[in-house]
Order: structure tokens, then C-alpha cells, then sequence
């Protein structure tokens, strides 16, 4: 076990959640099972999936397995597109803890706003009631645009504690996290090291990181730290979990965090996954 300690950020709910998590898309079975459980014993106490990526069972195994107590671990699902109208986001919800072999999720996010649907509201609804049946402890969104979080706080008024959006530094996103900031919410950071990793490549972010002795995607984690979002990078091996985890013990300097965020591009999405368009299924 690692003695790794990471740091926590408290939530608009009261809760906490750590300043650094796991991804664990495309981690299914026996080896999905196995690469959970090196990085809960490498020291991560949140790990991120999914509904739609069919791996919530291989999650609840790791836990399971991790030989760590239930308690101190975070696990996440999110409500799939299909999934919006009331009944069916509860019944997803139970169903992920079915598959999962657990009695609560720490967190239960709605996966995309869907917003041609018109039913990511219900979605909410559903999810302030099973929080409230105590199948999941914090509730929140995933790639919700401020307009759509705005709908749900006038509509219920209740506030997603996080919401998950693509973040790198090809896609800085300064308007949203600053929404974020003043209702809250916590950003969370999905696809933190960028578009299939080029941002790695990058030379300015390379001479950031030989001036500090650490790796291009340390640099990279912990400028999402110091911008007060909690990115979850997912890596197979062992020693690269160990190394995206090592990040609370140096610092970037104000310079350094300009040179990153100066490196925003217009085109930066991974993909074209505008949330006022983009249709989850």
C-alpha cells in the first residue's frame, strides 16, 4: 500500500472529495479488476466510471478486493442518455448498485445534458431522490453547460456539487470553471492530459517539467490542481499510476501556470461534443 495522501476539497453538499481520482473507462473484467486494484493500493480514493461503460461491476470487485475499507474509498456512476425520464434514472441508479455489489455510490452524476430531449431535469429529480433513499451520497452532472446547471438550480433548487467536463491545457475552459467557482461546484477534469496525449509533446510544458525533475504529465496534473479542479487520469501500469498520484509535493509557479493556460485553442475539444448539441446514448 501506498502512503500516499491526497487532498480533499470540500463540496457545496458538506462532503468532501479528494483533489485526485481515477478513470477507469475501458477497464472491464479480470485485467479492469486488476488495474483498479493497483491504483486503490498505489493510493487513490476516487475512482470514476460509469453506467455506459459497463465496467461498475469490475469497479465493485476492486473495492472489494482493494483490501481498503469501503468507507474510504469514492466510487461514481452516471445516469446514461437513454436513461433521463424519472423512473429510469432511478432504476439506473439501482441497477449500477446491483452490478456494482454495493450499497451506496459516493457519487451519481448525469452523464450528458442531452439537451434536444429535453429530460436531463427529470434525470436531476430522480438523482435528489435517491440521495435521499441513501443510495448515493453526492449527486452532480457531467459536460452540463452553465445554462443547463442554472435549469436545474431554479427548477429544484439544488445544486450539482461537481460537474465533470473535458479539461486539459488544449481546452482550458476559464468561463466554465469560473461559473463553477461562484455557485460552488466542483470541476472535475476529464481527458486531463489531452488530446491522445499530445499535449505530452508539448516543449514548453518539457522544460517545466526537467526544471522541476518531474514528468510532462505531472506538470500537467498538478496545473489541474492548482486551478482547483480534480483531474482523474486512468493509466494501466503501475508505475505510471504511482507517478500521476505523485503531484502534491512540488508546486508551478504563477509564470508556469500562464505558460499552460496560454496554450487554450479555440479547436481544443478531443472530439465534436458540444454539450448544447452533442446526444449521449
Amino acid at each position: 500500500m501506498s502512503d500516499i495522501s491526497i487532498p480533499e476539497l470540500k463540496m457545496n453538499d458538506g462532503k468532501s472529495i479528494p483533489a485526485l481520482g481515477f478513470g477507469t473507462y475501458k477497464l472491464n473484467g479480470s485485467s479492469g479488476v486488476e488495474t483498479m486494484v493497483n491504483a486503490i493500493q498505489a493510493g487513490y480514493r476516487l475512482l470514476d466510471s460509469a453506467f455506459k461503460y459497463e465496467n461498475e461491476g469490475a469497479m465493485g470487485e476492486a473495492v472489494r478486493r482493494s483490501g481498503v475499507d469501503r468507507e474510504k474509498l469514492l466510487v461514481t456512476s452516471k445516469v446514461p442518455g437513454l436513461r433521463h425520464r424519472y423512473n429510469e434514472a432511478l432504476y439506473s441508479v439501482e441497477e449500477s448498485l446491483y452490478r456494482a455489489g454495493l450499497d451506496y455510490y459516493d457519487f451519481y452524476l448525469v452523464h450528458w445534458p442531452n439537451p434536444s430531449q429535453d429530460l436531463y431535469v427529470e434525470a436531476w429529480q430522480a438523482l435528489i431522490e435517491a440521495r435521499k433513499r441513501g443510495l448515493v451520497r453526492s449527486i452532480g452532472c457531467s459536460n452540463f453547460l452553465p445554462e443547463h446547471m442554472q435549469r436545474l438550480i431554479d427548477e429544484t433548487g439544488v445544486a450539482p456539487a461537481v460537474n465533470q467536463i473535458e479539461l486539459h491545457p488544449y481546452f482550458t475552459q476559464q468561463e466554465q470553471r469560473a461559473w463553477h467557482d461562484e455557485h460552488g461546484i466542483i470541476t472535475q477534469s476529464w481527458s486531463p492530459l489531452g488530446r491522445d496525449n499530445s499535449a505530452m509533446q508539448e516543449p514548453v510544458i518539457k522544460a517545466i517539467a526537467e526544471s522541476h525533475g518531474k514528468s510532462v504529465a505531472q506538470v500537467i496534473l498538478r496545473w489541474h490542481v492548482q486551478l482547483g479542479a480534480v483531474p482523474i487520469p486512468k493509466a494501466t501500469s503501475p508505475a505510471r499510476q504511482l507517478e500521476n498520484i505523485s503531484v502534491f509535493d512540488f508546486e508551478l509557479t504563477a509564470e508556469e501556470m500562464d505558460v499552460l493556460n496560454g496554450l487554450d485553442r479555440p479547436d481544443g475539444r478531443r472530439k465534436d461534443q458540444h454539450p448544447a448539441y452533442y446526444e449521449e446514448y
